[in-house]
């Protein structure tokens, strides 16, 4: 690289026209061939691992896109406001509990995401694929927001209890 050239820049935090389900259903289709192939080669508690990592890492990157694409920085209203991207289409139905200048509170009452992946035989990992992003996403879009969830759909209850807290005071990390 020459000192005229300059660094690409840093594809968006998600593609324009892409559905977020959609997007998790193409990953999905890919990481199927290799949670199988790593269950046949190495076992079901490599593989679940192996994706479990391999997912963690990809929802701190994206995360970080988000952060720094944000035109104000991340925030809990920054975070509030990109929720459209994941229910889009019907993704998920959203019952609001409520919300504070530092807190957030709702309910997924149905989750085509999880539909989605039992529907392709990934029942078994879907927690793995979509539901870990969620706490993990927080982590790599601003430390200062943390998220509390004790049930989710993925893992056979009613609903997904989210509860987003923003520790305002905290010096960024």
């Amino acid at each position: 690289m020459t000192a005229a050239t300059t660094a690409p820049a840093a594809p968006p935090a998600h593609p324009a026209g892409l559905s977020m389900i959609e997007k998790r259903r193409i990953e999905a289709e890919i990481l199927k061939h290799v949670y199988d192939q790593l269950k046949e080669s190495h076992g079901i508690d490599v593989a679940r691992s192996t994706i479990g990592e391999a997912v963690r890492r990809s929802a701190l990157e994206q995360a970080a896109r988000f952060a720094a694409q944000s035109p104000e920085g991340p925030s809990l209203q920054g975070f509030i406001a990109m929720q459209p991207l994941w229910t889009a289409e019907g993704a998920l139905t959203v019952e609001e509990i409520g919300r504070t200048e530092t807190t957030y509170a709702f309910n997924v009452v149905r989750c085509r995401y999880s539909e989605m992946y039992k529907a392709m035989g990934l029942g078994e990992i879907g927690a793995l694929l979509s539901c870990q992003r969620d706490g993990t996403f927080c982590e790599g879009y601003d430390p200062k927001l943390k998220l509390e969830r004790t049930q989710t759909i993925m893992q056979g209850a009613s609903h997904c209890d989210f509860r987003f807290t923003y520790e305002a005071d905290k010096p960024a990390a």
